[in-house]
């Protein structure tokens, strides 16, 4: 099963900002919606954000809506997700996954973590208080 590669994240200070990189290929992201999750030992895979196909249409999990931005670059098959404004609360290990079923995320797949077809490796966030 084909792989998305994941960069960035690591320690940062509370109100701090990083991004997240989600690179993917021609084959797992040209037809796909892209999600990302975040899970820590003591929760299961909780939504995070997703975008569609086109890149137009964004959607974003009430814990970090209005302190994220995702935005795609199609023509280099990635995905990036600004967080600003960080929290200890954002601790966790983030994953993004890629649904080549759907060219636009749904209730139900950004509710379902199984829906989705790709994933990467993870990336640990750490927000230091």
């Amino acid at each position: 099963q084909e792989q998305l590669v994941q960069s960035g994240g690591g320690l940062v200070q509370a109100g701090g900002s990083l991004t997240l990189t989600c690179a993917g290929s021609e084959h797992t992201f040209s037809r796909s919606s892209v999600a990302w999750f975040r899970a820590t030992t003591e929760t299961e895979r909780e939504f995070v954000a997703a975008t569609s196909k086109s890149g137009i249409t964004t959607y974003y999990g009430n814990p970090v809506k209005g302190r994220s931005t995702l935005s795609r670059d199609n023509a280099n098959y990635t995905v990036y997700l600004r967080m600003h404004g960080l929290k200890p609360d954002d601790t966790a290990l983030y994953y993004c996954a890629a649904d080549p079923k759907r060219p636009t995320p749904t209730t139900v797949s950004m509710g379902s973590p199984e829906e989705w077809t790709y994933w990467g490796q993870g990336t640990q966030v750490i927000v230091s208080s």
